[in-house]
């Protein structure tokens, strides 16, 4: 392994840890929607409990992202991914291996174990990308996220039906594996294996950049409308299909695969189109392609796998020009981390609510347009915050 791994450039190795490192990021949650009914048949998990089940990661995606941030400067990024990994790889046997409240457990550790690898990857991506390939190299990674999460969601239902839930669940392990024995002979084992703090700058202490509260502040509500949007559509497209359609469960449940299988065009369509055209036009057309998802099925819900394929490619590149940005203007490594967790930990507190949020205005309301006007809110808050927030970096370099 060790010889096969010299002669790859370093660039192309670490491009190929941060795939592997990202289906591990979302993958393990997809997992869990195809087992619910087995969960709450063997382990008697209520409606409740099921909620709450899905809803613990996004949850440490928002409360934990200030430690995060603190663990990646204090212990080096190469000892956050590995800590990323390995928590994964424990928090998921543990989900497998007993009763109802391992399984919780489980999931908050893999949770918390995320968290610190949504901060570190993009630190990364900046340290050891020139300029010109940070784009492509966010690209893989949002790709990545969402491949995963699109895998062990096919794959966990005929598995589980083979082997049984537990063993479904654990088989997601295999992802972790395969990029710890990529990460360690990648960048070594002392910097994987031992924590190493990382010195804060100069520039760092003194604040001296203009404008990154107004940044922050844009990027944030940017975000925030984004991952509304995506946990509100994920969480409720189904029903709407079933409710407005007639849908069958399947047939249904089609809508949300084709929303997440685009995600992956969009995560590697938008550094190809940042080559053509300037970030702001890529956040104005990702901002049309958002809007098709509310506005579409309001009046023209018969095409909803136009609009479902439309919003997959936006929620996958909206991720992407977010993160572009965060890279792009901070000035140093523990700038991006600060400003990638205040990001990150208000803008997933809003994606917690969503599920939530949107379906007591359907049951309050007792049909679908209020909710997609809700939606439709959120989602101007990613076009207008986003766009307005890249085009100032734009103008900052």
């Amino acid at each position: 392994m060790s010889q096969f791994l010299a002669k790859v450039p370093r660039g192309w190795l670490i491009l190929a840890c941060i795939g592997l490192i990202a289906l591990n990021m979302r993958g393990p949650f997809g997992a869990v929607a195809p087992v619910v009914d087995s969960l709450r048949r063997d382990l008697g998990f209520s409606p409740v409990e099921l909620g709450l089940l899905t809803g613990i990661p996004v949850l440490c995606f928002s409360l934990a992202s200030p430690l995060a941030s603190l663990a990646g400067r204090r212990l080096g990024a190469e000892f956050a991914v590995m800590l990323t990994l390995v928590g994964v790889l424990a928090g998921v046997v543990i989900r497998s291996s007993g009763g109802g409240a391992l399984v919780m457990a489980g999931t908050v550790i893999i949770g918390l174990a995320i968290t610190i690898g949504n901060i570190a990857v993009p630190l990364i991506i900046r340290r050891d990308f020139a300029p010109r390939r940070q784009d492509t190299a966010m690209g893989v990674y949002t790709a990545a996220l969402n491949i995963g999460s699109f895998l062990t969601s096919v794959a966990t239902a005929p598995l589980a039906e083979l082997v049984g839930w537990r063993l479904a669940l654990a088989a997601s392990a295999l992802l972790a594996l395969a990029a710890i024995v990529f990460w360690v002979p990648t960048v070594g084992a002392r910097r994987a294996l031992v924590p190493a703090a990382v010195p804060v700058p100069a520039a760092t202490r003194a604040g001296q950049v203009s404008g990154v509260g107004w940044l922050t502040a844009g990027l944030t509500l940017g975000f925030a409308g984004q991952a509304f949007s995506y946990y509100g559509v994920t969480a409720w497209l189904p029903s709407f299909l079933a409710d407005e359609l007639a849908m069958g469960a399947a047939e249904a449940g089609a809508g949300s695969s084709l929303f997440q299988i685009f995600a992956i065009v969009g995560g590697l369509g938008v550094p190809l189109l940042a080559r053509l055209a300037s970030t702001t036009t890529v956040a104005v057309t990702l901002s049309g392609l958002w809007l098709a998802v509310p506005v579409g099925l309001l009046l023209a819900p018969g095409f909803w796998w136009l609009w479902s394929s439309m919003g997959g490619i936006a929620q996958g590149g909206g991720i992407t020009v977010i993160f572009i940005a965060i890279i792009k203007f901070a000035h140093s490594q523990a700038a991006a981390g600060k400003m990638s967790a205040v990001v990150q930990g208000v803008g997933y507190c809003f994606a917690a609510l969503a599920p939530t949020i949107v379906g007591f205005v359907h049951s309050v309301s007792g049909g679908w347009t209020v909710p997609l006007f809700v939606i439709l809110g959120s989602v101007l808050a990613f076009c207008i915050c986003t766009t307005l927030s890249v085009r100032w970096v734009a103008r900052q370099r």
